[in-house]
């Protein structure tokens, strides 16, 4: 390796993820191996990513991450974790170009720069630690030249964050919890692709952007040691829920789907309840959302949505098809209109589309909404305006790129520092 102040970089692009069977409790901390297995579908990356642009170069003194424009300490036992695991796997590489030879030996003295941009709100209940660890890891992999398979590549974004395994793939995911001591078997693997069941939308209410009071890594921790109905979750529920859930991803069979998605979050969340202390992560939007659906569900006799809540108050919304999705973002905001010195653009980001299928082209339209059909009889139109920060629209999409436009790196190739 010339002793040059070369900077050689790479760029990936990582989905984010959301769980339909809940991983919620470890079995050992340290290898972040899981009680139970869970399943995941990967949401769209154009509306939810991680962009991470990775860089070595001998001139660089010591790894440095900068998240969301700061800089923050790579010095945590598990960001130290997936650089020991590369490191150790990492090849020779060779850039003709550049002229830059980097031996396998090379690697472990060699440092790096990570520059990770989320386009979605931090620790706020929407698996920004999975895209971003899983963004680490595959874009560190592709710049060491590491040959492992993205199901390896799993083994080692688990051991930064857990659910950053899920991360690797499209579509949807299992993410088995093995029982290997060592963790070599708690992997993660695609059960279909992204394309395998297109008709289904998905609305995220951003009911809060705020970091969340308790961290997942606590609150596991807590609800393992005080809980006593995680257990009987661990090793009754969530088994036999994971085998209904395959065979209805399988079938495209959304009651079953709805069904399953609903029940499992609810009860990830009794589980919180039942944590000493207790641990809320939903709030009351949380609650009046979940009503709203199972208002409309029950009044069509067949489910148009399945919900599901992650370690936050944000409620994912899985529609059966573009027409549920339609009238589902109807009702959504028919009882949490914007505060009227909002911007539409940016009450509803992601595929706007289906705001325009929704008949919806300015505020006006919002308040001249009528009430659901459902509510007709003796329920509240009670409005609560402003109580959702925003809303996204997105839909299944596929697992983490290489971004090859260097325009678009997040580091400066010349000084390795973010642009």
């Amino acid at each position: 390796m010339a002793e040059e102040n070369w900077v050689l970089t790479v760029t990936a692009q990582t989905p984010t993820n959301i769980a339909v069977i809940k991983y919620w409790g470890k079995r050992d901390e340290n290898l972040i191996l899981p009680i139970n297995d869970s399943i995941s579908v990967t949401l769209d990356p154009d509306h939810l990513c991680t962009t991470t642009s990775v860089a070595v170069s001998p001139a660089f003194t010591h790894d440095r991450m900068w998240l969301n424009g700061k800089e923050v300490s790579l010095s945590g036992g598990r960001y130290q974790n997936c650089l020991r695991e590369l490191r150790s796997r990492a090849s020779d590489l060779e850039d003709e170009t550049k002229g830059i030879k980097i031996t396998k030996k090379d690697w472990e003295k060699l440092h790096f720069h990570v520059v990770s941009f989320n386009n979605f709100p931090t620790a706020a209940g929407l698996a920004s630690s999975a895209a971003g660890l899983a963004c680490l890891v595959f874009s560190l992999a592709k710049l060491m030249n590491v040959k492992d398979d993205h199901s390896k590549l799993s083994a080692i974004a688990r051991q930064g964050s857990g659910s950053a395994c899920r991360s690797l793939y499209g579509g949807f995911v299992k993410w088995i919890m093995g029982k290997e001591e060592d963790g070599s078997d708690s992997i993660a693997v695609q059960l279909a692709d992204e394309k395998h069941w297109e008709d289904l939308v998905i609305i995220i209410a951003v009911v809060s952007s705020r970091q969340k009071e308790t961290s997942s890594t606590s609150g596991m921790r807590d609800t393992v040691e005080t809980s006593a109905l995680i257990e009987h979750r661990a090793k009754e529920v969530v088994p036999k829920r994971i085998i209904k859930m395959e065979e209805a991803i399988k079938n495209r069979d959304f009651p079953t789907f709805t069904r399953l998605a609903c029940a499992d979050s609810n009860q990830f969340h009794a589980v919180c309840l039942d944590t000493l202390p207790p641990i809320f992560y939903m709030n009351d939007t949380s609650h009046r959302i979940i009503s709203c659906v199972e208002k409309w569900n029950r009044f069509e006799g067949t489910p148009q949505v399945a919900y599901t809540f992650d370690a936050g108050p944000n409620a994912v919304l899985i529609s059966h098809n573009r027409k549920a999705a339609t009238l589902l973002l109807q009702r959504l905001l028919f009882f949490f209109p914007p505060n009227s010195d909002a911007d539409l653009n940016s009450y509803v980001i992601g595929d706007k589309t289906i705001l325009q299928d929704a008949g919806i082209q300015n505020m006006s339209d919002i308040e001249a909404l009528p009430p659901p059909p459902e509510t007709k009889d003796n329920t509240s139109t009670q409005k609560f305006r402003g109580d959702v920060s925003y809303f996204i629209c997105t839909k299944p999409g596929r697992g983490p790129v290489v971004v090859t436009d260097g325009t678009r790196s997040l580091i400066n190739p010349e000084t390795g520092l973010p642009k």
